[in-house]
């Protein structure tokens, strides 16, 4: 993944537990979806104790102005990534992708969780 900063949006909150699980600092586990039926470049995001609680946007109806798309960032990132919550609103939440430093540094602080560790 490259050392750029990233920002991207999450959106679907409502299909799945809403805004409410998110807090400013929230680390979000980003898992490629090669074989989703409806995006090839789909990004499924994921929270720790929680599961799947959305999407990163793929659609200029979604993308925060500013954010990168799925399929802008599906190329910069690895099959399992991680990215950090930045902003919050009602629908959507706007978190900048971690860099491969940082994720290895949540890697070896946390050595024993498969959340940060695990390589399906």
């Amino acid at each position: 993944m490259t050392n750029h900063e990233l920002f991207t949006t999450i959106v679907g909150l409502k299909n799945y537990e809403g805004s409410k699980v998110f807090k400013i600092g929230s680390i979000v586990k980003l898992v490629k979806e090669p074989d989703n039926d409806f995006d090839l470049e789909a990004i499924a995001c994921e929270m720790k104790y929680i599961g799947k609680v959305g999407y990163i946007a793929n659609s200029t109806r979604t993308v925060t102005k500013g954010t990168m798309s799925a399929g802008r960032i599906y190329d910069k990132i690895d099959d399992i990534s991680f990215c950090e919550v930045k902003f919050i609103s009602t629908d959507s939440v706007i978190a900048k992708v971690l860099n491969n430093d940082k994720i290895k540094q949540l890697q070896e602080e946390n050595p024993n969780d498969d959340y940060y560790n695990s390589h399906e």
